[in-house]
């Protein structure tokens, strides 16, 4: 099991292989379909995001309503392929890291090559576990989208597998 302390670094990357077990720490981005529909309209206009993308690591999840006393309801991971429109022109933009679950098709694997990052596999089912590795959750663009705004959590200790290593090591292939 390795523990990577966030935000990624191109050696913690190179470090990294298809099937390794990881725990990451520190700060990670939620986003969904719309979030990331937003940002690539406003790269493509040239006009400045909302959040930083370097060195980022984006998780793909709408979470529940947080219960009282709960920095988070449950947050599991949602279909990654939903983002695939979009996730080469975010890695483009300085995004090194996607946490979500299924393969992924079209051009993202050669732009995870192309621009040294990583996609990380979340467990579907486990929004409960994952809440609970959550320390801080606030939204920080685009909170008119409710469920798919922007977050920035905090988490200690969030299992994840690598499922495409920055040299294209696949494995649902």
């Amino acid at each position: 099991m390795k523990k990577i302390e966030l935000p990624l670094t191109l050696d913690d990357i190179r470090n990294l292989n298809m099937g390794d077990e990881v725990l990451l720490s520190g700060e990670i981005l939620v986003g969904r379909d719309q979030a990331h529909k937003r940002l690539c309209d406003l790269l493509e206009n040239n006009q400045e995001l909302p959040v930083s993308l370097n060195g980022q690591v984006i998780y793909y999840m709408g979470p529940s309503p947080a219960g009282e006393g709960r920095v988070i309801g449950a947050c599991g991971p949602t279909t990654s392929s939903r983002m695939d429109a979009f996730a080469p022109k975010l890695l483009n933009a300085g995004l090194k890291g996607m946490i979500g679950k299924g393969p992924r098709y079209g051009e993202v694997v050669p732009s995870i090559i192309k621009n040294e990052a990583v996609y990380f596999y979340s467990f579907g089912g486990c929004g409960a576990l994952y809440a609970e590795k959550v320390i801080s959750n606030q939204v920080v663009a685009f909170e008119e989208l409710g469920p798919e705004a922007i977050r920035k959590l905090v988490v200690k200790d969030f299992p994840v597998i690598v499922a495409i290593d920055s040299k294209g090591n696949n494995i649902y292939s």
